[in-house]
């Protein structure tokens, strides 16, 4: 981040199918505050959902796929509080999108 950015916050997106390899890392944008952020966070993991997301999969099923081969956006900012868990989010969101049948109504988070 460039030094007049260094109060904004910044996201990350990482790729799943390429653990630990930093080149493979992109900036999904810079935000002025926290909540914008984690929203940009969360539309990441959603659209990473629904494209792993198969009628008739288990959350189990969704999780493991999502982990092998979706984006996981963090956030980097000035507010150590500001963070994102995107794994913890889509273990969460798959179960709802796998009860529900992963219905339009549920890429909305």
């Amino acid at each position: 981040m460039s030094g007049s950015d260094k109060s904004k916050y910044q996201v990350f997106v990482d790729d799943n199918s390429h653990y630990m390899d930093e080149s493979e890392r992109y900036t999904a944008g810079v935000f002025d505050d926290c909540e914008s952020a984690v929203r940009k966070c969360i539309e990441i993991v959603e659209s990473s959902l629904m494209n792993e997301y198969k009628r008739g999969m288990g959350a189990k099923e969704l999780v493991e796929r999502y982990k092998s081969f979706g984006d996981d956006p963090w956030i980097s900012g000035p507010d150590a509080e500001c963070r994102f868990s995107a794994w913890e989010y889509a273990e969460r969101r798959a179960k709802e999108i796998c009860t529900r049948g992963g219905r339009k109504q549920d890429r909305e988070g």
